[in-house]
């Protein structure tokens, strides 16, 4: 009996469902916005229009609505411009349409603001250390400072690192596009250094480096000069175009790289695992003939 219903009636249940999520995304979209206020009071107009006219069988006011009502569905995108963006803007931005794109759009953007505040604290002289976290989690250095998970701008890091702010003194941590802490204290590397011009937070930023796969940047305060460690290494005294071009390679053409190497290894995997069923059917065609021979 309940299956039977089931099998009639379960388009009528799809419908609701896609009715339900279709009015909560609406609603979402004009939650707390002054397109909100303008929405209720269509709504309630229309509501009690429909009353009258159902009331009082009134068939010039009943003409003139519906006539009405065909202009103002060509004017609400007009009327709900703003909150229409939003929506789409938040479309646009949603976690699954990242995943489907692979989250290279909103790396670019990140890499460009981050290329952004780091040119403009060469360009003043201010001393900044940015660990920008990859596979390893840096949680224990992110213990060490103040827990901030706000989204990154080259407005917040140029506040952090000014010097009379509280947080300049130490790293800024980076992890999935966002500034999760600042102030934040990283391992100095103990290694013997044959440029002795190399200052502390050099040291810190090479430090973290070899003992997780993060990559630092980091400003000279004497010189504003540009540097990027990763893997234990740095490069300093970078250009503009060079900091951009490295910064790319390291998050953007990895992907594509790491891919090529997984099928690479899967590629030569199926050739040993070839060569061995190559192998075990040689060796059954020795052990046949020798089974002839001594037949």
């Amino acid at each position: 009996m309940i299956w039977e219903f089931i099998q009639k009636n379960w388009r009528y249940g799809i419908e609701i469902l896609i009715l339900s999520i279709g009015i909560y995304q609406i609603y979402r979209a004009f939650k707390a916005t002054r397109g909100a206020r303008i929405l209720v009071g269509l709504m309630v107009i229309l509501l009690v229009l429909t009353a009258l006219l159902q009331l009082f069988k009134f068939q010039v006011i009943s003409f003139i609505v519906t006539r009405g009502l065909l202009v103002l569905l060509i004017a609400l995108p007009v009327i709900f411009q703003p909150e229409i963006r939003t929506a789409l803007a938040r479309v646009g931005s949603s976690r699954w349409l990242d995943w489907l794109l692979r989250n290279d759009r909103r790396q670019i953007v990140f890499l460009e603001s981050l290329e952004q505040a780091v040119m403009a604290l060469s360009k003043k002289r201010i001393g900044a250390l940015f660990a920008i976290e990859r596979n390893i989690a840096l949680k224990a250095q992110q213990e060490t400072g103040v827990t901030l998970s706000a989204d990154f701008t080259p407005e917040l890091a140029m506040s952090i690192f000014f010097p009379k702010s509280p947080l300049h003194d130490g790293a800024v941590i980076l992890a999935d596009e966002k500034l999760i802490a600042a102030a934040c204290v990283l391992p100095v590397s103990q290694k013997e250094l044959s440029d002795r011009s190399i200052g502390l937070r050099h040291r810190a930023a090479i430090g973290l480096t070899e003992e997780t796969d993060a990559v630092c940047v980091v400003v000279s305060e004497e010189t504003g000069s540009i540097s990027l460690c990763s893997d234990g290494h740095i490069e300093r005294n970078l250009s503009s175009e060079d900091f951009s071009e490295r910064m790319e390679d390291i998050f953007l053409n990895n992907n594509s790289n790491d891919e090529k190497s997984v099928s690479e290894e899967l590629g030569a995997e199926d050739d040993v695992a070839d060569a061995g069923d190559g192998d075990l059917d040689a060796d059954s065609e020795v052990s046949g003939d020798e089974r002839n021979v001594g037949g």
